[in-house]
């Protein structure tokens, strides 16, 4: 039997955890302690403009929370709470470390309490039941559960439409006579007096942050989460689906929600997503494909990324199955966008440094896709992506990197590396066009690094590849490769492009 939680605890909100789903509800009465730690700031390099939102969403939940709420600053958290001088209660942390660190200070007496996480739509328990002995993970399983589960896009134990899944509509190329989809731009959340201040902070402390400050845009309250939900829903679902996985060198936002900052700083709750991109299909606002892709990217993939995150235990950060040990470049850990030719590469660390965002199939299929056929380290690649994008909080990206883009967990999460050479992005990009390569050729100064990048990569893991069903494939064409040996010894001397 569970000890009752004090009732006059004071509930300490980590800067993940800064929406009404915490702080509401029963714990409605309680006193909030805020804490800035600078020695988290300084930790890592951080983007700068993802410590502009940590700060900003931190201060902004003071004043919105007014006398019921401290903020502290301090060099570290236990310095904070010893100020403090009262016992607080927390709820579950979003990261490994943080969890053990909770756990010390739970020892000392500094925290009275660790309760389950509200943040998501699925409980850390539930999912451990679901998962039980699994040796292999299936996303779409998961999910079709998870829409039984919470009555989602459902008519009676079947999927509205006769369907689960809408991918296949969801994957079209760019209009290719167009340089954006010309629609209403995302949200921008109105600056105010308390992100000048962020700004001259930071300005001031000197941190070892990466990219380049810029307005914010991102919602970074509960009240900014609602009506950047509600334009994206109005405006931008309708044509979100179509194309999903396309890229626009002139459109960075395309149709996506931008809402993953929101959902990451918890102040927006998932189940609100869902429920608003569902409703927009029950009043004919959207049509059913764009709405099952929207909902399957929150209520699918991401509370998948979250279990498996603490399923899979802090050792999953240790794999490497495809044994990569290539550091990363300064060019790619500096944002250099001038250092590469490639118009993919280029617009998308471009974006990164300049937004500390790109969407997924950037983030998969150029960022990640460079990185599995270079070979660079996956560990260090996944402390890049958690530092350098403004929504890569600790919990997000190992699933994501280890797993999904570099496959060096083996297999564990992924059927398949995802892989591939310049098709692809000629395909789903208009970059190819304005670009220095060629996608069609692999050989040549002017050979995509892509496509040759890609023969390189299967020839390093055609043992691995030759035993997928779904790969063996690409190892039967590049034994048929004429010019092999002098596509790798190409590829051996362009490390850099």
């Amino acid at each position: 039997m569970s000890k009752p939680v004090p009732d006059d605890a004071p509930l300490w909100l980590f800067a993940d955890q800064l929406g009404p789903a915490v702080y509401g509800g029963e714990h409605a009465h309680r006193e909030v302690v805020l804490i800035e730690a600078t020695s988290a700031l300084r930790r890592r390099p951080y983007h700068r403009q993802k410590l502009h939102l940590v700060l900003s969403a931190l201060r902004h939940a003071h004043r919105d929370l007014g006398e019921r709420a401290t903020l502290l600053q301090a060099d570290t958290y236990t310095d904070a709470l010893r100020r403090y001088g009262r016992p607080v209660l927390v709820h579950q942390p979003t990261s490994h470390a943080a969890e053990a660190f909770v756990h010390r200070l739970q020892d000392r007496r500094l925290i009275v309490d660790v309760l389950p996480t509200p943040t998501f739509a699925l409980p850390r328990a539930d999912f451990a039941e679901w998962a039980g002995g699994r040796k292999r993970f299936r996303m779409e399983d998961f999910y079709r559960e998870q829409r039984r589960r919470f009555g989602v896009l459902m008519d009676g134990r079947e999927p509205v439409g006769g369907r689960w899944n809408y991918d296949p509509e969801n994957r079209e190329s760019p209009p290719r006579k167009q340089r954006s989809l010309g629609l209403p731009g995302p949200y921008q959340p109105a600056e105010d007096d308390i992100d000048a201040e962020v700004r001259a902070d930071l300005d001031g402390m000197d941190l070892p942050a990466v990219g380049v400050d810029g307005p914010r845009l991102f919602a970074v309250t509960p009240a900014e989460a609602q009506r950047a939900l509600a334009h994206f829903i109005e405006h931008r679902l309708p044509s979100f689906g179509r194309y999903e996985d396309a890229i626009m060198g002139q459109d960075w936002a395309m149709a996506h929600s931008l809402l993953s900052v929101p959902l990451n700083l918890g102040v927006l709750h998932p189940l609100d997503a869902v429920e608003a991109a569902e409703q927009a299909y029950r009043r004919k606002h959207a049509e059913l494909p764009a709405v099952e892709g929207f909902i399957r990217q929150i209520l699918g993939w991401r509370e998948y990324m979250w279990h498996l995150y603490w399923h899979f235990g802090p050792d999953y950060m240790d794999n490497n199955a495809l044994n990569a040990t290539v550091p990363l470049p300064d060019w790619w850990t500096g944002l250099d966008p001038a250092a590469v030719r490639a118009e993919c590469l280029h617009h998308a660390l471009a974006g990164v440094r300049d937004r500390g965002w790109a969407h997924h199939i950037q983030r998969l299929m150029v960022l990640g896709n460079h990185a599995l056929q270079r070979a660079y380290r996956p560990g260090e690649l996944t402390e890049w992506f958690a530092t350098a994008f403004v929504d890569g909080f600790r919990w997000v990206m190992p699933t994501n990197v280890i797993g999904m883009s570099q496959h060096a967990d083996g297999g564990l999460l992924a059927t398949k590396p995802y892989a591939s050479g310049g098709a692809y992005i000629n395909k789903m990009s208009d970059h190819c066009g304005d670009c220095a390569y060629d996608p069609k050729k692999r050989l040549g100064d002017d050979a995509c690094p892509f496509t040759a990048g890609y023969w390189s990569f299967v020839h390093r893991n055609r043992d691995m590849l030759a035993r997928n069903n779904r790969t063996q494939r690409s190892v039967s064409t590049m034994d048929r490769l004429t010019d092999l040996d002098a596509v790798l010894e190409q590829e051996a001397e362009r490390r850099r492009f």
